[in-house]
């Protein structure tokens, strides 16, 4: 298979050339795409810092470093599959009813032909039209949720829709697993015991900051990957989960958080997983600070791209 890879940095330097995630072609370049990255700038769910809504050009600005080659995963994601930027979905920032349901028909339209879809946002609102249009196509999907939050409350000042409740709203309609549900990186504060009691009800474990601390990369895989199984799972990343230290740019930054390293090592552990699609929300380039968070940011979209790649790759060998 001929594939069209990024921009050739050894004849257009890194600093210049097309604004895309990692210099790949757009969407309108190729004649079709197995993997699409698209960005989500909205962040009108945000209840507290907002700035979400420029995460995804921020984040394709910080991806120019990216390379062709994953040696952590051994493969090269843009040879094995076709990889594009679609650029934007549009999302009314003054009417969230209506932007979710725009994420979701343009996830559906992206994903129609069988692509799979790496999604930055944006604020975590936007994770449950994407996980609607995902389980449109593969049924109720597994879930592994990085996050220093839960975002399973019930409602924000009357709000359903909003960065702290889409996964409460994706188990009500059916759309998830609740054999396979998982938080990784939590810590913080919460509001009472009731919301770690509503969590679980909702059919959620948890893997804290500490946990991920205390037992290490590999037993947190193990753990996760019993839980999932072969099922179709989505990964959703708020960049929250690492630590201030590693990704000041975010809305909602707590102490104590994962480094870089492990979230990256986590997310390398799923690599003969059924990975279905994923997103990276919450990176707010105002506070950020010389483009730390849209690096990490960057490479985890990277690995998610790699991941599903490696997935296409077994697909179109049987």
């Amino acid at each position: 298979m001929t594939t069209i890879g990024p921009t050739d940095s050894s004849l257009v330097p890194r600093f210049a050339g097309p604004a895309t995630f990692a210099r790949l072609p757009r969407l309108d370049e190729v004649p079709a795409a197995d993997i699409v990255v698209a960005g989500v700038p909205f962040d009108s769910g945000v209840s507290y810092r907002p700035g979400a809504r420029f995460g995804p050009a921020h984040v394709r600005e910080s991806s120019r470093l990216l390379r062709p080659y994953h040696p952590g995963l051994g493969v090269s994601p843009f040879e094995v599959a076709q990889v594009a930027d679609a650029g934007d979905i549009v999302a009314n920032p003054f009417r969230i009813d209506e932007a979710v349901e725009s994420v979701q028909a343009g996830a559906a339209a992206l994903t129609a032909d069988g692509a799979r879809l790496v999604v930055v946002g944006g604020d975590h609102t936007i994770s449950l039209p994407l996980l609607r249009a995902a389980a449109e196509r593969h049924g109720p999907v597994a879930l592994v949720h990085f996050d220093a939050h839960l975002d399973t409350w019930d409602t924000y000042f009357g709000a359903e829709y909003t960065h702290g409740t889409p996964f409460r709203r994706a188990v009500e309609e059916g759309i998830l697993d609740t054999e396979a549900l998982s938080h990784v990186g939590t810590r913080g504060p919460l509001y009472g015991p009731r919301d770690l009691e509503d969590d679980r009800r909702l059919g959620f474990g948890i893997v804290t900051a500490a946990d991920v601390y205390r037992l290490r990369v590999d037993e947190v895989v193990d753990r996760l990957r019993a839980r999932v199984g072969d099922r179709p799972v989505y990964l959703s990343i708020d960049i929250d989960v690492l630590d201030p230290a590693h990704a000041p740019g975010t809305g909602t930054p707590e102490a104590g958080g994962l480094t870089s390293r492990e979230l990256l090592e986590i997310l390398r552990g799923f690599a003969d997983l059924d990975v279905v699609g994923g997103d990276v929300v919450e990176v707010a380039p105002a506070y950020d600070h010389a483009e730390m968070t849209g690096v990490a940011a960057a490479h985890v979209a990277y690995d998610l791209v790699s991941l599903l790649a490696m997935g296409h790759a077994r697909r179109t060998a049987v």
